[in-house]
């Protein structure tokens, strides 16, 4: 019940930006019946059908090609919808003063037009004003006297020494109450014209943003560096390098040539060990092992190691975890291992609960060495306070993206400790990487992807 009112509050709230999309791109801006209009409004209807597609064709086993199909056109329409809604809405404050802009502007040209300066008294009251240099004889002026109907001439002007000798001209009729000629007609009108300057700069902001953010997951992570002191780390240790890498997102848009960017930056690094944080792929083996394969082509020396993420508890875990062990990743289970100087750990992901495979910090952690120092490989940054009762030194986590689409950041500080980067928790410090990849649309702005090495420090070097 309560999973049916959300959906629909979301397919509410769906409906009423995209209709306010359409209006502001195509029903202001567009003439009814035009070609342009029927065009913009088929989009409006196919678009979010397509986004609906690419979300949900993978949980209910739609063929891989056709999530592929779909996948592109589906996701990308839901980061050019957030960006162009931003921009409308800038849009808005915008609107108001462009058009009391050209409000002043059509009323001082047409003040210029008339020999009359827009706005002075004469303008504004009706009354004919003289012309300095007119040549022609002024006339009798009507005056209209304050009973309806009934008006009187004024006293006569005598001719002056200016006045042209010469046949005097028969009065001109002038139109009553008019000095001013009337304001030019814009064509497009006013209106139209700001609503498509506003529309036209909001569509070229938003999908410019759509465009370079999918620029950046498409061409790979970039690397980071940083060094974490840890107090119980030997001087042999110390400068022990760990690629950390989380989030890749192997799926029908991010497939193999995505993975082998992402080996041949780690490989480049010459890490002593690698870690892959969860969320490794959105798919099933059947579907994406292939696509996974270049992963056996890590070298570390110390090997490379992996941990669930909510995605492969959506994608098969049980398959995955056999598969990347056949890739020669070595997963860690709610298990541990020695490496030089430390204790690596690695826990399930919380989804896992769903299917008795959560994480279990007491068979990870439990009974270890604690005055060894503890590397914990845990996928959401949330179980940072399970961590820092275990006593782990060092925390690696991912699922955040950083927020993947600002202001997605704001969004995540809600749910998460930590959104990006490094902090402390009593004795625990925590990372958390801003991933390789990218989930649903493969755009990232404000976030961008990457692999980060973490170099491990001892205070007694």
């Amino acid at each position: 019940m309560v999973f049916a009112l959300v959906a629909l509050v979301v397919l509410a709230l769906l409906g009423a930006v995209h209709r306010y999309v359409w209006r502001r791109f195509v029903g202001d801006t567009t003439a009814p019946g035009s070609r342009l209009r029927r065009a913009g409004t088929v989009a409006a209807f196919v678009l979010p059908l397509l986004s609906v597609g690419a979300m949900t064709s993978g949980r209910v086993g739609a063929p891989f090609w056709l999530q592929q199909v779909l996948a592109w056109p589906g996701f990308l329409w839901l980061a050019c919808l957030l960006y162009l809604t931003l921009a409308l809405l800038v849009g808005e404050v915008v609107r108001p003063v462009l058009l009391r802009i050209l409000a002043r502007r059509d009323a001082a040209r047409a003040g210029a037009e008339s020999g009359t300066p827009a706005g002075t008294p004469a303008e504004t009251s009706g009354t004919p004003t003289e012309v300095p240099g007119e040549t022609r004889p002024r006339t009798e002026e009507l005056v209209t006297s304050g009973s309806a109907g009934v008006s009187a001439p004024s006293e006569a002007v005598a001719p002056t020494a200016s006045d042209a000798p010469g046949p005097v001209a028969e009065p001109e009729a002038e139109p009553a109450a008019s000095t001013s000629a009337p304001a030019p007609a814009l064509h497009p009108s006013r209106r139209l014209f700001v609503s498509r300057v506003v529309g036209g700069a909001a569509a070229a902001a938003g999908l410019a943003t759509v465009g370079y953010g999918a620029y950046g997951v498409l061409r790979g992570p970039s690397v980071r560096r940083i060094t974490v002191p840890l107090a119980k780390l030997p001087r042999a240790a110390h400068g022990f390098r760990i690629a950390v890498v989380s989030d890749i997102h192997i799926g029908p848009i991010l497939g193999r040539a995505h993975t082998r960017r992402i080996v041949d930056t780690i490989n480049a690094t010459s890490p002593d060990l690698v870690a892959v944080v969860g969320d490794l792929v959105d798919g099933s083996v059947a579907d994406l092992g292939s696509a996974a394969e270049p992963l056996a082509a890590l070298r570390a020396r110390h090997g490379s190691y992996f941990v669930t993420g909510n995605h492969e508890y959506f994608s098969g875990a049980e398959q995955w975890v056999d598969h990347v062990r056949e890739l020669g990743l070595v997963p860690l289970e709610n298990a541990r291992v020695e490496i030089a100087g430390f204790d690596l750990a690695g826990v399930n992901d919380i989804a896992g609960e769903t299917e008795g495979q959560g994480p279990d910090f007491g068979s990870a952690l439990g009974d270890r060495d604690r005055g060894r120092a503890a590397v914990l490989m845990a996928h959401q940054p949330v179980v940072i306070h399970d961590a820092v009762e275990h006593g782990v030194d060092l925390q690696l986590s991912g699922h955040t993206h950083g927020g993947q689409l600002w202001p997605g950041n704001l969004l995540a500080e809600l749910a998460n400790p930590t959104v990006a980067g490094l902090e402390r928790y009593g004795d625990t410090q925590l990372f958390v990487s801003r991933g390789a990849g990218a989930w649903g649309p493969p755009v990232r702005v404000g976030a961008p992807s990457d692999i980060t090495v973490v170099e491990l420090a001892s205070r007694q070097a």
